[in-house]
């Protein structure tokens, strides 16, 4: 934990979009609602049961690990998980030192395994349309938001610590 900031007024929020759980609730029923709409089999017929089930299984169990480490993170350094609240911590440790959005790649990460589980296509779609609207609605604003209130502390972690694992 670096830079503790203790005082925090009702308008200190990254003001992201929407809850990022809301937005991939949004996809899954998107989803399924065109794979009823217009049924592609696509994910269906190219994979077969046995590889969807394990495939679909380790996706969503990497992506609540990754999930669940990051929400222990946050509740150790006393700072709260949801975006849309005031950050009283810089969280840099646990699975935070080597991703900056453990959460949403966790997120994105049980979407696919659920899209590939249930062989729904249009879901797996919006899984991939999920991904830049979190990045525009809600990490740009969280970095905005902690650049502003944490200072160099936080332009040095950003440099150090790739985004999604990968340095973008």
């Amino acid at each position: 934990m670096i830079g503790r900031k203790e005082t925090v007024s009702s308008s200190d929020t990254p003001g992201v979009i929407a809850p990022p759980p809301l937005i991939a609730l949004a996809a899954i029923v998107l989803g399924l609602l065109l794979d009823w709409l217009l049924p592609a089999y696509v994910l269906t017929v190219l994979l077969p049961f046995g590889f969807r089930l394990t495939v679909g299984l380790v996706l969503i169990g990497v992506g609540l690990a990754l999930g669940i480490a990051a929400i222990r993170q946050f509740r150790a350094h006393r700072t709260h998980v949801e975006p849309w609240k005031p950050s009283t911590a810089m969280v840099t440790t646990g699975v935070f030192a080597w991703l900056r959005n453990p959460m949403y790649i966790g997120i994105a990460m049980s979407l696919a395994g659920l899209s590939i589980l249930l062989a729904s296509d249009w879901m797996l779609v919006m899984t991939i349309l999920f991904m830049p609207v979190i990045h525009v609605g809600v990490v740009r604003r969280e970095e905005r938001y902690l650049t502003a209130r944490f200072g160099e502390p936080y332009r040095l972690y950003l440099a150090r610590v790739p985004r999604y694992g990968w340095p973008l």
